[in-house]
């Protein structure tokens, strides 16, 4: 069986391992106009050409600098989230409680669009959604998520589980506005529905979750798409774009050797591509554009075992003093459906991450260090599975776009409309990607209107009109 590289340094994703080698790839070979350019071939790129495609009459070409899916949208974790990497008390102090409970709302509604486009592209990839988990260890992130799950229920939203250890000493420190939103149990229940012995965590914190091969998941829209509209779209690999002019009422990208006129132009990246934007009414968006986004460089690891336990989805809060925004260690178990017939689960551990100091000397090819695998070892054998050896098979590392506040950005820009973003995938990227695929086809189509979208207190995802 043929499962990963040979050692531990190589960098090696299991979700683009399962992808069809054989399949043709199209490069741009001419000149040609198109009505909307999609730069990026992720999750992002193909939801927004899916949504797109599917609510307008629209032409549509996707250009890709490498293959598609090959970027963050390979390099994950297969975990399908319905939050963001902040928490949502932080949320309702800088939008409010309407937009912050209208922004949590359209990403928890991105289910049923995920549903969408598996149901319409007749996939039969696992997909599996279930009631997830997160380990709390310390009574501060108990206290936060309690108050976040107060803000929920006067938002309108549903609130997330929470089950508290009847063996913890702060049960009074707990306010009485709170009662009504935890319960007690043994700590016994709380460690099993952790799948770990460690007695360091008090509380867990449950919610909807998934787990999906978000790579393979592209494949199959890709397929789907290039088979319904063959006259509307069209896939354009290995074409990096290196510069994008913004005219009044066109954009030409600059794709190599050719050039793509369009009539609009989504960005679907990480944001740290190396192109220039260059504005005619002379607006500066090139040096902002750069600085939208940060990167962090997230690493996994991944092993093979007898499937035994149904898919699951579970973040450790291991640090009681840390807030709930600061890196964690989360997992992942679901179904290996590269060998079927052997009924493995692949199990996916991540949760150390670097910044990234220079894009440039960043690559998914790069190796992979050998102090990450151990603090993945280190937390697996101590939280996780500490009687057994683990042989990892897949060790990978992906690029994160983190915007400023953490919320992805999904829109026009304020300067000139033609170009629109939807970018920053934050660490929690699919289910948010999916939202700003139907988004941006929402302009597109009209259904929102661009005079009032530019207003910042229009929606949480709003690219500021000023930005540093």
């Amino acid at each position: 069986m043929k499962t990963g590289p040979n050692g531990p340094k190589k960098s090696h994703s299991p979700w683009l391992y399962q992808l069809d080698k054989g399949r043709p790839h199209t490069t741009l070979t001419k000149d040609i106009e198109i009505d909307v350019a999609i730069v990026g071939a992720g999750i992002a790129g193909l939801s927004t050409a899916f949504f797109i495609l599917k609510n307008t009459d629209k032409k549509v070409a996707l250009l890709e600098r490498f293959k598609m899916a090959h970027g963050a949208t390979g390099h994950n974790a297969g975990q399908v989230v319905s939050y963001f990497e902040r928490g949502f008390a932080s949320l309702v102090d800088e939008f409010g409680l309407e937009l912050a409970s209208e922004g949590q709302k359209a990403i928890e509604d991105a289910w049923e669009l995920l549903y969408e486009m598996y149901t319409d592209a007749g996939l039969d990839i696992p997909f599996t959604r279930f009631l997830g988990h997160a380990g709390l260890s310390g009574v501060d992130q108990v206290l936060l998520h309690l108050k976040n799950n107060s803000l929920r229920v006067k938002g309108g939203l549903n609130p997330e589980q929470m089950l508290i250890s009847e063996t913890t000493d702060f049960l009074n420190e707990i306010p009485e506005e709170y009662k009504n939103l935890y319960a007690i149990a043994p700590q016994e229940k709380i460690l099993t529905m952790l799948e770990t012995d460690v007695t360091d965590f008090v509380a867990v914190l449950s919610y909807q979750k998934g787990c999906v091969n978000s790579a393979l998941f592209c494949e199959g829209i890709l397929l789907y798409l290039l088979k319904k509209y063959p006259d509307r779209f069209v896939l354009y690999e290995h074409t990096p774009v290196n510069k994008i002019i913004l005219h009044d009422s066109d954009a030409l990208i600059d794709g190599g050797k050719y050039t793509v006129t369009a009539k609009r132009v989504v960005l679907c990246t990480n944001g740290f591509e190396s192109l220039a934007i260059f504005n005619k009414n002379g607006l500066d968006i090139n040096t902002k554009f750069h600085h939208l986004v940060h990167g962090t460089v997230g690493y996994m690891s991944g092993y093979l075992e007898k499937m035994k336990k149904p898919p699951i989805a579970i973040s450790y809060l291991t640090n009681p003093d840390d807030s709930t925004d600061d890196p964690y260690f989360y997992l992942t178990r679901r179904e290996y459906e590269y060998e079927k017939e052997k009924d493995l689960s692949l199990i996916s551990i991540g949760g150390p991450e670097a910044p990234v100091e220079d894009i440039k000397f960043y690559s998914h090819d790069n190796d992979f260090p050998e102090e990450m695998v151990e603090k993945i070892d280190e937390f697996v054998r101590r939280v996780h599975s500490p009687e057994k050896k683990i042989d990892y098979i897949f060790t990978w590392h992906g690029l994160m776009g983190y915007t400023k506040n953490g919320v992805r950005l999904v829109g026009p820009e304020p300067k000139n409309s033609l170009l629109m973003y939807n970018l920053g995938c934050n660490g929690v990227g699919i289910l948010p990607s999916i939202y700003g695929g139907q988004r941006i086809a929402d302009f597109i189509s009209g259904k929102i209107s661009e005079k009032n979208s530019a207003d910042s207190s229009r929606s949480i995802f709003d690219v500021p009109k000023e930005y540093e």
